[in-house]
């Protein structure tokens, strides 16, 4: 008995303009994705873009058999850069701002909602702004509310990029625009202002399924952050907590986060 062959993924990139600039954006389509099957759009986190996704997209779209697509936020990767810094109100404004462009230019209709760290978080603000087209939620290593362990967090790694070359790391990814983005993360989330925030009012308006997946060596939050998730949501949720695993289960635990992943949505009939 032999094998079956690989399946085959067509890859393509496109350009959405949205309000403040164009975002760059890349969708892996399985050859034998059902037509209309909802798409997996993934949220990167504070630092990322689709290029740090690496090989994760790709292997969800195969096992899955569904279409993903990544987008890089402005400011970041290869979307235009920002004019402005952020506002407390970023999260949400994702929603409003990026996500009905990407929606409308690049045809998706239902969608599945995959977010790291912040991108979490604007998975979740994406699934109570579309409630009838958000066909699963999927947090990994979100933020709920703020915690003393991620400002701690946040201002270990303000100390770290105090390093020309730590801050070289991530120039590598993100060029010119390096040191906008480290005050996008850091400053953001270590102002006064912030101290209030949490996905409390929008968890109660999600309706969809959700998985919380969360590392139990999370520098940047505590397993209280997916258990507020899983517990806050009207709809169904499922807790994945990794065991010696950090901010980054995709990278650190790929095969079981994309079988966790792929169990998730087939309970959800997708």
């Amino acid at each position: 008995m032999t094998d079956a062959p690989p399946e085959e993924i067509a890859t393509t990139d496109h350009r959405i303009a949205v309000q403040g600039g164009g975002l760059f954006a890349r969708r892996w389509l399985p050859a034998g994705a059902g037509a209309g099957a909802p798409t997996i759009l993934l949220f990167h986190d504070s630092l990322g873009s689709t290029a740090l996704w690496r090989g994760f997209p790709e292997a969800l779209a195969r096992a899955a058999m569904l279409p993903v697509v990544s987008y890089d936020r402005l400011g970041f990767g290869g979307s235009d850069p920002a004019r402005a810094p952020l506002g407390q109100d970023f999260v949400a404004a994702e929603a409003r701002i990026a996500v009905p462009a990407l929606l409308d230019r690049l045809g998706i209709g239902d969608f599945v909602a995959f977010g790291h760290s912040v991108g979490g978080a604007m998975a979740i603000e994406s699934a109570a702004a579309f409630p009838k087209r958000c066909r699963a939620v999927i947090s990994e290593s979100a933020q709920a509310f703020v915690e003393d362990r991620t400002l701690a967090g946040v201002r270990a790694a303000r100390t770290q990029f105090a390093d020309p070359d730590q801050a070289a790391r991530i120039a590598r990814h993100h060029g010119d625009r390096t040191r906008w983005i480290l005050d996008a993360w850091i400053e953001t989330w270590l102002a006064p202002e912030r101290s209030g925030w949490s996905l409390d009012a929008t968890l109660a308006r999600v309706r969809c399924p959700v998985l919380a997946i969360h590392g139990d060596r999370d520098e940047f939050g505590s397993d209280a952050h997916p258990r507020r998730i899983a517990a806050g949501v009207a709809g169904q949720s499922r807790l994945l907590l990794i065991a010696a695993c950090g901010h980054v289960p995709h990278r650190d635990r790929p095969d079981l986060v994309v079988a966790a992943v792929v169990d998730f949505l087939r309970e959800a009939g997708l």
